[in-house]
């Protein structure tokens, strides 16, 4: 790759609260309030609380997509686009070095982008002191392999209404999605489909290339593997498969789908909490 110095973009952040780190990775097509939302003011009741929303989710804009120089990017901000997001040195590099205001966070992380959290904790052990990942995974499975192009597909086509129904179908859980009445139902697509983030596609394009199997026996800092035990995108297999490779991790369920935030969010909240009450540094 050509060396060349890139303007330093410019990221929508949430910081709260005070006290030990956090350094929160959201869910791919999502952003830091649409994953952590209904428990940010618990989790910075304790803690100094950092997110960052990625290029097209929340209020941070897309950009478009740059192949990076590995000796010039950067280092106070995250990538640029999500096409950039490959697990690499570029993009550990950049993560860590986000967490300015706390520089020994701990990492709860949700959904693919998990892989920020692990490669992080694998290649800056010293910069990390609890992870937290929740409905992730390290590699793709079959099932991800057929489920992830048809979301990119549904992304790109610009159909909000038909994206809503697949997510909506997808990521909650069956009890959450038998419990509702058809007008609840409708209310909850058309909540969906108004709530896309515009970087979605890159998102849905990053997803099936996340491969970060040779990290996890790098992991040093106590982790927490929870597992939605109900999730149609992320079985449990591949949740067991991470607190199977990770030294010393532990596994907890939550019986919700893919989205612990929307179905059980003090239950999620309380299972970060508690463990990182642990490891507080």
């Amino acid at each position: 790759m050509s060396e060349r110095t890139l303007p330093e973009a410019t990221f929508a952040r949430t910081v709260l609260g005070s006290g030990p780190g956090l350094a929160l990775a959201h869910g791919a097509g999502s952003s830091i309030a649409g994953t952590y939302g209904p428990i940010l003011e618990g989790l910075a009741a304790r803690h100094t609380v950092v997110g960052v929303d990625y290029p097209g989710s929340g209020d941070t804009p897309p950009a478009p997509p740059r192949r990076c120089s590995w000796t010039t990017w950067p280092t106070s901000s995250p990538p640029p686009s999500p096409r950039a997001w490959r697990p690499s040195p570029c993009t550990a590099t950049c993560s860590a070095a986000r967490w300015r205001s706390a520089p020994r966070p701990a990492i709860p992380s949700a959904s693919p982008p998990s892989w920020v959290a692990i490669r992080a904790a694998s290649r800056h052990p010293e910069r990390v002191t609890a992870l937290v990942l929740t409905a992730t995974f390290a590699h793709r499975d079959n099932r991800l392999s057929l489920a992830l192009p048809v979301w990119r597909k549904l992304a790109e086509s610009g159909d909000r209404q038909l994206l809503a129904e697949y997510l909506t179908m997808m990521a909650l859980g069956a009890d959450a999605l038998e419990a509702m009445p058809e007008e609840q139902l409708q209310q909850a697509v058309g909540f969906t489909a108004a709530s896309v983030a515009e970087g979605t596609p890159e998102h849905a394009e990053l997803a099936p290339r996340i491969d970060v199997r040779d990290d996890l026996a790098y992991v040093k800092a106590p982790t927490l593997v929870i597992s939605t035990t109900q999730d149609r995108f992320t079985s449990t297999r591949l949740h067991r498969q991470l607190a199977d490779t990770i030294p010393g991790a532990e596994l907890v369920e939550i019986r919700t789908g893919h989205l612990p935030m929307v179905e059980r969010p003090e239950e999620w909240q309380q299972l970060i909490t508690d463990f990182l009450t642990k490891h507080d540094a």
